[in-house]
């Protein structure tokens, strides 16, 4: 694991367009917080994936995707869809450990031929690398935090296809860590996953924030779990989709690209 020199001060300059004075964005105060005073400035950042780093998956753009598994299965993109839905479980907490295994699994629920499972595989490779584009200016706030010293990881519900897929995006190489459900066999808010992704970088829980839209009772079982917490609003759009949410009466600012500001600030409020 390749960790950022934990001694270089926290810059937060950003362009104009991206920056997100603390001030505007502090919504709530983090339950973890007490009357002895400001807590020491985390160590470590620890990212929800989908609605926090990238986009999640609209309604329509779900439709979109169960129609091109549908053509491949021989089924109507309802039953695509259903069959999608009905799987998710099974796709994301580790019964199905790769993508060959999930596109066998689907075929077998479509009754469709062996014959379709590598393209089934194909296309779930290329949906993986569309749904892993980043922002150039989420890449950008990435990078600030790293050369302030910050350790990264990611923390992601997500299905083989796309922790097959991560390490050839753009946004691995800001990583210290990545740890996925579908490898990690439990799924969001299970504390399994939180004590594997502070395993994987080395950090009490403490000296970490976490950071998501606040899907899978995210940010209820990252305290739970000992940790500060902060929720983004969705990246996509409320409109998204989203899985498990829960009500959030804590820290909240706009987007990823605000963290620098907030670290900068820590402490002060």
């Amino acid at each position: 694991m390749r960790y950022p020199p934990t001694s270089t001060p926290l810059s937060t300059t950003l362009p104009a367009s991206s920056t997100h004075p603390v001030g505007d964005v502090l919504l709530g105060t983090s339950r973890q917080r007490n009357s002895a005073g400001p807590a020491p400035r985390p160590i470590a950042v620890i990212l929800d994936l989908f609605g926090t780093l990238v986009a999640a998956p609209s309604t329509g753009e779900r439709k979109a995707a169960a129609a091109q598994f549908a053509e491949i299965l021989g089924v109507s993109p309802s039953a695509a869809e259903s069959v999608l839905s009905d799987t998710w479980r099974a796709r994301h907490d580790g019964q199905l450990p790769s993508t060959t295994e999930v596109a066998a699994h689907l075929a077998t629920r479509c009754n469709a031929t062996a014959a379709c499972v590598g393209e089934l595989e194909m296309l779930m490779v290329r949906l993986a690398h569309v749904r892993l584009q980043a922002d150039a200016t989420l890449l950008q706030a990435l990078e600030l935090l790293q050369r302030g010293g910050i350790r990264l990881a990611v923390l992601s519900d997500a299905s083989p296809d796309i922790a097959e897929s991560w390490n050839r995006s753009d946004l691995a190489s800001h990583f210290d860590a990545a740890v996925f459900s579908c490898r990690a066999g439990a799924v969001k808010p299970n504390r399994l996953l939180f004590r594997a992704v502070l395993r994987e970088l080395g950090v009490a829980s403490h000296q970490a924030l976490y950071c998501g839209d606040g899907g899978g009772d995210e940010l209820a079982g990252a305290e739970r779990a000992g940790m500060h917490a902060v929720r983004v609003e969705r990246r996509g759009g409320p409109s998204s989709l989203v899985f498990g949410e829960t009500a959030w009466s804590g820290r909240s600012i706009p987007s990823v690209e605000a963290l620098p500001s907030l670290l900068g600030c820590w402490g002060e409020r």
